[in-house]
């Protein structure tokens, strides 16, 4: 079969977009700098835009190559538009990054070639192909197969955390590991590779952050440069192994659905088998891991929400549709124009980018009023689409939600006044709201650990 790769859209280098500009452009905020996303989601902005832009050129970095501008689209109902239009805004034409270098820059290009030829920068009909052979893994009846999994190590992390407690990192205790081990158990990662699995998401991460700022990293971890080709060398010698292993003795996961997979009766080549297995551990990964972290940042600065669900624990599943609108763990999806359309009164010509801001729809007061405070009583916070929206709304989000939900009501039953102490660290990434650190104190602010009385 040939390649996502094999015809993605090259960025041109165009400055200015070939119909004007109905709407102005708004400056001061780099959309594409990685760095720039280190405070988070720029909410102001996104509000200006909806306001006076709701459709507005973004023009490229200097010093950037031949990266082309691209379009931002803020608005709910156009950002819905797009994704139900899949056969006029593409997800393959041009990937779903916000740009695609020329072919020289391609390194290490095993990691870009895998990046590129996944399920999630598919059209139709491949990606449909696709998703139905692996959506078995999704389906409800897996999720409740899964789940009692899932609690028991929710409950040995909370253990850990409790013995290291009153103050601990909650990305590095509980919500960078529950996602992982979930993930593992999906794909059906023996138990010995697991540590190595996640040191290549902690390379992977650190390399966002490298190209942003090389020497940040150098000095926070010195022997990155060093290290990260052999690493995701090594990565990509463990898929390329594990998925002949499953080809000749399939088993009853994941994997072995992947590396089964047929498209036009033919088996995926290595590429989409290493852009299939690696988009999950990403996708399931960040996404999960910072609406976990995101959760417990809103129930420390609204601390009236936290009450309600402590005193009633069924509030936890609206608490965690109304937390995803306001993390919106990613960031972004791009789409390309298949040709010359409109959206919203700007004329967008033929392989011009749209990049979708989730945070900013997330957002969007003529679909969540008051759309800033964190409401669990809200009735319509299921209409976010932190997933996305239409054919490519995310596979996973069953077993996301059912992390979440499940996660915060054992932690809630356990440490009830759990508070982040304001510290944290965002990293490098303008893809997903990537809380790489967050300090939080399992009894309160300023609280030490409760002491045991034996009553006689």
């Amino acid at each position: 079969m040939r390649l996502i790769s094999d015809d993605i859209l090259i960025d041109s280098g165009a400055q200015s977009p070939f119909f004007d500009q109905v709407y102005p452009s708004l400056e001061g905020f780099q959309f594409s700098n990685p760095s720039a996303w280190t405070k988070g989601h720029p909410f102001e902005l996104y509000k200006e835009m909806q306001e006076n832009a709701p459709v507005m050129w973004s023009s490229p970095q200097k010093n950037r190559g031949k990266v082309s501008g691209f379009w931002c689209v803020t608005k709910y109902e156009d950002i819905k538009k797009v994704e139900l239009s899949h056969r006029i805004f593409s997800s393959q034409r041009g990937g779903i990054n916000m740009s695609v270098p020329q072919r020289k820059y391609w390194r290490p290009r095993n990691l870009v070639m895998a990046s590129l030829n996944s399920l999630i920068n598919a059209d139709e009909p491949l990606h449909r192909e696709m998703r139905m052979q692996q959506s078995e893994f999704f389906f409800p009846a897996y999720v409740a197969k899964i789940k009692e999994k899932v609690g028991l190590k929710i409950d040995a992390l909370l253990d850990d955390m409790e013995k290291k407690g009153p103050v601990i990192d909650f990305v590095e205790m509980f919500s960078q590991e529950l996602p992982l081990f979930t993930l593992c158990e999906m794909l059906g990662v023996d138990d010995e590779d697991r540590p190595k699995v996640k040191i290549w998401m902690h390379y992977l991460e650190l390399a966002s952050q490298f190209l942003s700022n090389p020497w940040q990293t150098f000095f926070s971890e010195p022997l990155f440069p060093l290290r990260f080709n052999k690493v995701v060398d090594e990565m990509f010698a463990y898929g390329e192994k594990v998925m002949a292993e499953r080809r000749r003795s399939p088993r009853e996961d994941l994997l072995s659905i992947i590396a089964q997979t047929k498209v036009e009766n033919e088996l995926l080549p290595q590429e989409f088998l290493d852009g299939s297995w690696l988009l999950i551990i990403f996708a399931g990964n960040d996404t999960s891991r910072n609406s976990l972290s995101g959760t417990i940042r809103l129930m420390t600065e609204f601390p009236e929400q936290r009450a309600m669900v402590i005193n009633d624990p069924t509030l936890v599943p609206r608490m965690s549709e109304e937390a995803l609108r306001m993390v919106s763990p990613v960031m972004h999806m791009r789409r390309t124009a298949l040709e010359d359309t409109e959206l919203n009164g700007q004329r967008i010509a033929k392989d011009e980018k749209l990049v979708l801001w989730y945070g900013a729809a997330n957002r969007d007061p003529d679909i969540f009023s008051e759309p800033d405070i964190f409401d669990i009583q809200r009735k319509n916070a299921e209409k976010h689409v932190a997933f996305g929206h239409g054919v490519h709304k995310c596979l996973g989000s069953r077993i996301a939600q059912m992390q979440l939900r499940l996660a915060f009501e054992r932690i809630f039953d356990r440490f009830p006044k759990i508070a982040w102490t304001g510290k944290q660290k965002i990293a490098p990434n303008a893809l997903v709201h990537a809380i790489s650190s967050m300090q939080v104190n399992l009894y309160g602010l300023g609280r030490t650990r409760p002491v045991s009385v034996s009553v006689k």
